[in-house]
């Protein structure tokens, strides 16, 4: 049977905004500001804030916050750089807090 379900992905907790794919998680052990966080390797239908310096469990980043494009709840972040040479994989990618997404069409 055909499957008829679209991909798994994850959504605003807070309005059902779809922003991420299954498909596009590298990791799910990283730490965010509010508990568990997934690393993503893309995201859509989000809004990135302005870049500041942020020291993080791993060391000094530079990281930009992630809000959802509808109610601009806060998600997470992209690291926009990474200062130590064992952080640069980060570069580019975002972090999306398990507790801000829901899992839909799983």
């Amino acid at each position: 049977m055909a499957e008829l379900v679209g991909p798994r992905l994850y959504s605003c907790c807070n309005c059902r905004n779809q922003v991420a794919l299954h498909d596009d998680v590298i990791s799910k052990a990283f730490q965010g500001r509010n508990g568990r966080a997934f690393l993503f390797s893309h995201a859509m239908n989000v809004v990135i804030g302005p870049k500041e310096d942020r020291q993080l469990m791993t060391g000094l980043h530079t990281v930009a916050d992630v809000y959802c494009c509808d109610c601009r709840e806060v998600l997470g972040w992209k690291y926009e750089r990474a200062y130590e040479e064992t952080q640069k994989y980060k570069e580019g990618k975002f972090i999306l807090e398990k507790s801000k997404i829901v899992k839909e069409n799983w």
